[in-house]
């Protein structure tokens, strides 16, 4: 091609992180709900 655009690691780094970050957010978030929840209730409707 006639012109180039550089690179940067950066631009691959960062939405991984993000991504990571928002998948632990989401399994903190809903192990905290399950842990939090009265387990025989949950147990009733099985």
């Amino acid at each position: 091609f006639a012109y180039r655009i550089p690179i940067s690691p950066w631009l691959f780094i960062w939405p991984a992180l993000l991504v990571l970050l928002i998948a632990l957010l989401t399994v903190v978030y809903q192990t905290l709900k399950a842990a939090r929840q009265n387990s025989v209730k949950a147990l009733r409707y099985e």
